[in-house]
């Protein structure tokens, strides 16, 4: 099968690939635009390490063709914040420790970031809900629903 272009947003900027319509968007994000923050973890749609958000909605880019991603406005963990202004949501898992190892962060980060754009005051509930997709191996949850609770009232506070 011979290449083909596809035209992507991603975080802002206008990229143009020649792939293989069936290339993962995972892969073109990793591999030919060099956003190494979304990563890969089980490759099959269950463990939401390579999360990302396509046209609003929030997808496992490990399942995604990157033909069915073409003209789609894509947002990755770089896409979040800067070293210079963090996100909320990253600002609060470095404030109460919700990242470990790291695999799982990027993926829980944009999940985060896309629940409380949806509901900005969830409970509990709502976060494991929103969160569900996310797993981590590492922290036992409560780290990371503590960080979207933070990440919520500084934002109700203004300070997001």
């Amino acid at each position: 099968m011979s290449l083909q272009s596809y035209s992507l947003r991603v975080n802002g900027n206008i990229y143009k690939v020649a792939t293989h319509p069936m290339m993962r968007l995972l892969d073109v994000l990793r591999f030919d635009l060099e956003l190494t923050g979304t990563k890969e973890g089980c490759g099959e749609g269950e463990c939401g390490a390579c999360s990302v958000l396509m046209n609003g909605e929030l997808v496992n880019s490990c399942l995604v063709p990157v033909a069915q991603a073409d003209g789609a406005e894509i947002e990755t963990v770089e896409g979040l914040g800067q070293d210079e202004k963090l996100h909320v949501v990253q600002r609060a898992f470095l404030e109460c420790g919700g990242a470990q190892c790291g695999m799982c962060t990027p993926g829980m980060l944009v999940a985060a970031a896309h629940l409380l754009k949806k509901n900005a005051c969830p409970d509990l509930a709502a976060i494991r809900e929103g969160l569900n997709g996310n797993l981590c191996r590492c922290t036992g949850y409560m780290r990371i629903f503590e960080a979207v609770e933070r990440a919520m009232s500084s934002t109700a506070e203004g300070r997001g």
